[in-house]
């Protein structure tokens, strides 16, 4: 979601912050924005659409300084205009805010009953005001911020610049991450330790709560009580921070092809020899259920997951996704566990709910991709799955290795309760080994697929179905087209097909079937059968012998390898990230960054 840079510089800090800014593209935005300090005067810049933008305008309206802050907004309170942009300013104080102020409208209006106006119509305009507001109290900047910080509800990380100031900054996050890194004789702010990589490598982590005045010597953190807090430094990988398209057209491209070799990365993580590497204090033994609990992509994979614990394991399993999660109330035992997922380990939704079940529950796991996220550090065992960064909004090689890790973790429980042996695991292992090939032959499809994707550009409408894990493999593929190719597109379990979803069929929608020849085939043959029998268009997605037996009067067919059954939705995964990408590109969509979308969503 929306990104936040701030430098207390040695140098210039207008080209370094639009370049940090250019790193945390990736998390989707409308608008962008930056504001300096220089000889005690604050003045700011501003620029709706891509920062191609901000940097031209800078061309011709340069802002010097060495002190500043900068940010890319997705809008959740007015439109992308230049008045909604951020930073947003009142009287001598800059703000930059990811979140959501939830009593902004109590706040605005008492403000405006104080004699304030307004020119914009977002909520972060309302944290610059209340600041003004207590600067022409008298208050000092420290001061303010506290004041000010004890009234505001909601999610934010902020980060304020102050007129008079060089060298002064001061953050804060509640519920949105923020990091600080260190330098020397120089200090930055970051929404995202990938923005900050290129200045430097030590890192230091916001808690929930946190506040920090910042210096070029140093930071002084508080936490939510207003206590001196000492927080850890870590020092970042750069390389693991780097991003590059490696000769790729587009990110998501580099990340698809990228997956047989993060893949095989993990499964050496978690693996030894014959054996499952998994922590020594990891036992389902006595684990009466398991909640699983993510939002999007990862929700497909707790899914998926589901079916390998139940049938592996014999473990009972919920999925709930993590919006909905907390606001019914669900019943969880001290007996359970509760495991939550997330690709960026900050998604909000997701790490409400798992605040809502530390109590309510046994043990907390994550499994994440970024270790020092606040899910990870909130969990009580996080299982990183060591994807690497992802760029693309739409995830790919993040899923894949989240189900990667979940499988594992079945297998570990399977064997935890009895139902596998040593020899059942090293089986089931020795089949892994092979996912790495077997991905990469199903990569070699994508000149078939880019020729298909001519056609599924022109729908309107596109289906997909699955039966057993390869349901949530079609709620992910249609999850995947309309996200980047913007082609409205559902998942279905295929014996739903009869129970409303085929009254839309016809020779103009097309049917997308992931069927692996398996012991549900024959059953998911029928429903085929249902489709074409109206005229529908149906594109099988299966093995040599799935094709041969069923193949013969479908639309298209793709062939993927004979997978084992527990692989299969990992395999599967690749055709259908491959579909959406080569549709989008039909379509002349921003397949990286697609309209409306967030990498990062970290409000709810």
């Amino acid at each position: 979601m929306c990104g936040i840079v701030g430098v207390l510089g040695r140098n210039q800090v207008a080209p370094l912050l639009v370049e940090a800014l250019k790193r945390l593209e990736y998390r989707g935005y409308d608008s962008a924005g930056i504001a300096t300090v220089n000889d005690g005067r604050l003045d700011r810049r501003r620029a709706v659409g891509k920062l191609v933008n901000l940097s031209d305008l800078l061309v011709h309206e340069p802002l010097a300084g060495r002190a500043g802050i900068g940010h890319t907004r997705w809008a959740t309170h007015g439109a992308a205009t230049v008045a909604n942009a951020h930073p947003h300013r009142a009287g001598g104080v800059a703000v930059v805010h990811n979140g959501i102020i939830e009593n902004f409208r109590d706040l605005r209006a008492e403000l405006t009953a104080a004699g304030y106006s307004f020119e914009s119509e977002t909520d972060t305009e309302t944290v610059a005001l209340l600041m003004r507001q207590e600067r022409d109290a008298g208050k000092d900047a420290r001061a303010a911020t506290a004041a000010v910080l004890a009234r505001l509800h909601g999610a934010f990380a902020l980060c304020f610049l102050f007129e008079g100031e060089d060298d002064l900054m001061i953050c804060a996050r509640k519920g949105s991450p923020l990091a600080i890194g260190h330098g020397e004789g120089e200090m930055f702010v970051g929404s995202d330790a990938i923005a900050l990589a290129p200045m430097t490598d030590r890192i230091t982590y916001l808690e929930e709560g946190d506040w920090a005045v910042i210096t070029r010597q140093g930071a002084e953190i508080f936490d939510a009580e207003g206590r001196r807090a000492n927080r850890a430094m870590t020092r970042i990988q750069i390389d693991a921070t780097r991003i590059e398209k490696a000769g790729h057209k587009h990110f998501m491209a580099k990340e698809i092809a990228e997956q047989p070799v993060v893949l095989a990365d993990a499964l050496r993580h978690y693996t030894a020899g014959d054996a499952l590497n998994l922590p020594a204090d990891l036992d389902f033994r006595a684990v009466e259920r398991l909640t699983l609990v993510a939002c999007g992509t990862a929700h497909y994979a707790c899914h998926v997951a589901k079916y390998w614990f139940e049938s592996l394991a014999g473990l009972p399993c919920d999925i709930d996704i993590a919006s909905e999660f907390r606001y019914r109330e669900p019943p969880l035992s001290d007996k359970g566990w509760a495991l939550f997922v997330s690709q960026s380990g900050e998604t909000a939704d997701t790490l409400a709910a798992l605040r809502y079940a530390r109590e309510r529950v046994a043990r907390i796991l994550s499994v994440v991709n970024v270790p020092t996220s606040s899910i990870a550090r909130e969990s009580d065992l996080a299982l990183p799955i060591l994807a690497g960064v992802e760029v693309g909004v739409a995830s790919t090689k993040a899923f894949t290795c989240q189900l990667a890790v979940l499988a594992l973790l079945a297998l570990k429980a399977a064997q935890d309760r009895g139902r596998l042996d040593a020899a059942g695991v090293a089986a089931h292992l020795a089949e892994f080994r092979l996912l790495p090939g077997l991905m990469n032959h199903a990569l070699t499809l994508a000149p078939e697929i880019e020729a298909l994707s001519e056609h599924l550009a022109e729908a309107q409408d596109v289906l997909f179905l699955g039966r057993g894990p390869m349901y949530p493999l079609a709620l992910e593929g249609a999850l995947k087209l309309k996200e980047i190719s913007y082609i409205h597109a559902e998942g279905y379990a295929s014996g739903e097909l009869k129970h409303g979803p085929i009254a839309l069929i016809d020779n103009r929608v097309p049917v997308i079937v992931m069927a692996p020849r398996d012991g549900l085939f024959d059953k998911t043959v029928s429903n085929m059968q249902e489709v074409m029998a109206r005229h529908g268009k149906v594109l099988l997605i299966s093995d040599a012998t799935g094709i041969a037996e069923a193949g013969q009067d479908c639309w298209e067919t793709l062939t993927l390898p004979e997978a084992p059954a527990l692989l299969a939705p990992i395999l599967y995964a690749i055709p259908a990230q491959l579909l959406a990408y080569h549709t989008a590109i039909a379509k002349g969509t921003d397949v990286d960054q697609p309209r409306n979308l967030a990498k990062s969503v970290t409000v709810e």
